[in-house]
C-alpha cells in the first residue's frame, strides 16, 4: 500500500473528514521518480470542534505517526467545516521549493 493511502486510511478512520484532500507534492521536489517524501494535506472535519491549532496538529501526527517516519515533509491545514467555508473552501497551494533542481 503507498505511503498517500495509508494515510488517507488513518485520517479517515480517525477523524471522518467531511473533505480530505492528499497532494503528493514529490514530483515538484528533487527526489527521485515515485517518491512519497513531500504531501500538502487539507482535513475538514467536526471532530477539530473546540480544539486549538496545536491539539489538531497532535491528533493528525497521532494517527500517521509511522507514516511520518518516511516523510520529508507533511504540511496540514485542519479546519472545522464552518472554518473551512469561511475561508473559500479551498486548499491554499504550498510555497516553492527552495532546494528544488535548476532543470525544474
Amino acid at each position: 500500500m503507498t505511503v498517500q493511502r495509508l494515510l488517507e486510511r488513518n485520517l479517515q478512520e480517525g477523524l471522518e473528514p467531511v473533505v480530505l484532500k492528499i497532494i503528493n507534492e514529490s514530483p515538484n521536489h528533487n527526489v527521485p521518480e515515485g517518491s512519497e517524501s513531500h504531501f500538502h494535506v487539507l482535513i475538514v472535519s467536526e471532530k477539530f470542534e473546540g480544539l486549538n491549532l496545536i491539539k489538531r496538529h497532535q491528533i493528525v501526527h497521532q494517527l500517521v505517526a509511522k507514516e511520518l517516519e518516511t516523510i520529508h515533509a507533511f504540511s496540514q491545514k485542519t479546519l472545522t467545516p464552518e472554518e473551512f467555508k469561511k475561508e473559500g473552501g479551498v486548499l491554499p497551494p504550498s510555497p516553492a521549493c527552495v532546494h528544488k533542481s535548476k532543470d525544474q
